[in-house]
């Protein structure tokens, strides 16, 4: 590893950590000397990098620190790019536009060197079957999930029975070429799982739900780790 690439490694360790990281495990974890490691440190300090600790204690980086966005390695971009292939075949169409929207933007900011890593990737996403249509604006559903927003839901289940559901939507969970609403379902006191593709109406409501978001997807987890267990 070139010690550009170890010194973005480094930053990108210390951003992901919310403790201090001792040297020695970022040495391993680079498979370095202490001694390099060291080095490493003294340069992103000189490079004005707000990293805060000192041999022994541990290294934290500054929570205001922001890495440019596009000094990225051939991994990651092509890992960009193997996503967006992704999404472009498997999300909904306005997060479909996005994600190619992203692509010509990364093509127009990277290296020009850099370009056929992410316009002709090695690794590429390949769709086995149609993607699922929706009856609602996949824009709507991912602003109500970030707002904590309540739906109201006009939904046809398995069986060909409609219902009316007002949930709590947490996430957007895809399987295959299906997408799932995870919520939880103030008519059934549980969570559940509503396939997109038979919502057949979807209307935001004024209040917001009361519990937190990251504590509702935290005990569906639990949840569902519960009954495969059972």
């Amino acid at each position: 590893m070139r010690r550009t690439e170890r010194l973005f490694r480094i930053i990108q360790i210390l951003r992901s950590k919310r403790s201090p990281v001792t040297g020695r495990d970022l040495a391993d974890e680079l498979e370095i000397s202490l001694r390099t490691l060291y080095r490493d440190m003294a340069e992103l300090t000189a490079q004005r990098v707000p990293v805060i600790g000192e041999a022994g204690t541990g290294y934290v980086l500054d929570d205001g620190y922001d890495m440019p966005p596009l000094m990225l390695t051939a991994d990651e971009l092509e890992a960009a790019a193997l996503g967006a292939t992704w999404v472009t075949s498997q999300g909904d169409p306005s997060l479909a536009r996005a994600a190619r929207d992203l692509v010509a933007k990364l093509s127009e900011a990277i290296p020009k060197e850099l370009r056929p890593i992410v316009l002709d990737a090695s690794s590429r996403s390949i769709a086995t079957r149609s993607n699922v249509q929706d009856q609602f604006d996949g824009v709507v559903l991912r602003r109500a999930i970030r707002d904590r927003s309540r739906l109201q839901l006009t939904y046809q289940g398995q069986n060909g029975e409609v219902t009316n559901r007002v949930v709590w939507p947490m996430l957007i969970a895809y399987l295959n070429a299906v997408r799932y609403i995870v919520a939880w379902c103030e008519t059934r006191q549980d969570y559940r799982h509503f396939r997109t593709d038979r919502v057949q109406n979807l209307k935001v409501l004024e209040d917001k739900y009361p519990a937190r978001r990251e504590v509702l997807v935290r005990e569906w987890e639990e949840t569902m780790a519960k009954r495969h267990q059972g």
